[in-house]
């Protein structure tokens, strides 16, 4: 009886990198979003300072499920949308970067839903789905 030989899988090789990379692991994690509107402050994290928001606007409050005893402030994270309860809401291949400068809970003006992930500014949400969509399915990624 002869041994089986490894040459035969090598024809396959490119095949299985190529399937490799199609199927990698994602490194982002899946959430749900909402949004407020001003007043934005004071903040949790920067009380009453003006400079706490980025340029773009883009910008969110965390919610407790990634508010980690305020270690949120100042992350930094690339948000896309999903999907959402609102038909064809979310702008997709559409991927911003938000800043984290609120608390969800104890944010001055209330999100839209409560219990979300996080809570974009009105800039933010407006940029990556409908605004009028009341809640998102998100992907987001710390950077």
């Amino acid at each position: 009886m002869s041994k089986p030989s490894s040459l035969h899988l090598l024809p396959w090789l490119p095949t299985f990198f190529l399937f490799a990379h199609l199927f990698h692991a994602s490194l982002a994690d899946l959430g749900t979003a909402s949004q407020y509107s001003p007043p934005y402050t004071p903040t949790e994290c920067y009380g009453s300072d003006a400079t706490q928001f980025p340029s773009s606007n883009f910008f969110a409050a965390a919610g407790e499920g990634i508010w980690d005893n305020g270690a949120a402030c100042g992350r930094q994270y690339l948000i896309s949308c999903i999907n959402s309860i609102l038909p064809r809401a979310c702008k997709h291949g559409e991927t911003i970067q938000i800043k984290i400068v609120d608390r969800a809970q104890t944010a001055l003006s209330k999100p839209i839903k409560e219990g979300t992930t996080m809570v974009l500014s009105n800039a933010a949400l407006a940029a990556i789905a409908d605004p009028n969509a009341p809640s998102l399915n998100i992907d987001f990624r710390q950077v």
